[in-house]
């Protein structure tokens, strides 16, 4: 896989939710040829991703959607899952936690909130031995930042807590379509966190300095 070249940036393409016509049925390695890491937050098809992965030749990281049950059977060739963990990559840590508000009881890929802190606490060693993390990658929003009210597109308080704990550079994160409405919001921040909806895809230029 490409490394990143010593430099003061990595350029990080964060996809999710729609597959975007530009960068796979017209594919253009010149397009891609300055990104460092795809990041995927779900809703998306397992050959979308590993077309990036094989062909773009950069780590492609994933979380599940709450639409991704299919992962189970068929995951993404080539692609690196990282739910409930912290993955580094040229001394970024990003901590993946996939996943929707529960509005179907039982289904896959939804939580409580309750639940989803739950996971939160299980990470408590992998947060103390990496002494927290720089980028959060979800599926959900925040509670209250960027997302609906209605419950399965409510957000998560408990990426608040991380974001108001830890303070991480950003936060990605989709389920909000911007074929939702006009509410639709690319960038936002709580905090000291830059949080941005990844829809059909977005490049974020990470500073390394």
């Amino acid at each position: 896989m490409k490394k990143a070249q010593k430099r003061n940036s990595l350029n990080i393409m964060i996809l999710t939710d729609h597959e975007s016509r530009l960068l796979y049925d017209y594919y253009d390695p010149e397009r891609m040829k300055d990104i460092d890491l795809i990041i995927s937050c779900g809703d998306l098809r397992a050959d979308y991703l590993s077309f990036f992965a094989t062909l773009c030749n950069v780590p492609v990281l994933y979380v599940r959607g709450n639409h991704d049950g299919k992962y189970d059977e068929q995951p993404p060739e080539g692609c690196i899952c990282i739910e409930d963990d912290i993955f580094v990559y040229e001394g970024v840590r990003i901590m993946g936690l996939g996943g929707s508000m529960q509005y179907i009881p039982g289904a896959k890929n939804q939580y409580t909130e309750r639940q989803m802190r739950r996971r939160v606490r299980r990470m408590g060693w992998k947060l103390l031995r990496h002494k927290g993390f720089d980028i959060l990658v979800a599926h959900a929003p925040a509670y209250a930042v960027n997302d609906m009210q209605d419950l399965p597109h409510r957000g998560f308080a408990a990426f608040r807590t991380l974001m108001e704990k830890y303070e991480p550079r950003y936060f990605f994160h989709g389920h909000v379509h911007a074929s939702y409405g006009r509410n639709f919001k690319r960038k936002d921040t709580f905090g000291k966190t830059t949080v941005i909806n990844a829809y059909d895809f977005y490049v974020v230029e990470y500073p390394l300095t």
